[in-house]
């Protein structure tokens, strides 16, 4: 089908399927900085019913190295925040390629409107996001 669409129409379906790509990449990310997310705040969860006295250690790479609660306790803290940080800033992007996605859209369709008709195939309403990301 894509053979008889003009130019333009062509080069929009190609741009849609890039915003595809990179919202799929996106998602990606974000389900690991979830993931992430979770395991750091499970364990600073964890950390609560720990005594303050307990011997700590941290993985450095291969090794294990002692370390104090407190400071344990401080660099989960950091790393909950800055994932969470991150998971936002990964929302605000979905959304951005969402509403591109949904702009180039609407673009193709009103420029094959009274011509080849109907939508390409594989476009259907939802964006690069539907079906759950």
């Amino acid at each position: 089908m894509q053979g008889n669409l003009p130019p333009e129409a062509q080069e929009k379906i190609e741009e849609l399927q890039d915003l595809q790509e990179q919202a799929q990449q996106l998602a990606e990310q974000k389900q690991s900085t979830q993931t992430s997310l979770t395991e750091a705040q499970s364990a600073l969860d964890a950390m609560e019913d720990i005594d303050e006295d307990s011997t700590m250690y941290r993985e450095i790479g291969e090794i294990l190295v002692e370390t104090d609660y407190e400071t344990a306790y401080d660099d989960l803290e950091e790393k909950v925040d800055t994932l969470g940080m991150r998971a936002e800033r990964f929302d605000s992007q979905e959304e951005k390629v969402q509403q591109q996605f949904e702009e180039l859209q609407q673009e193709l369709q009103q420029m094959l409107q009274g011509g080849a008709g109907g939508g390409p195939a594989g476009m259907g309403p939802g964006g690069p996001g539907a079906g759950g990301a």
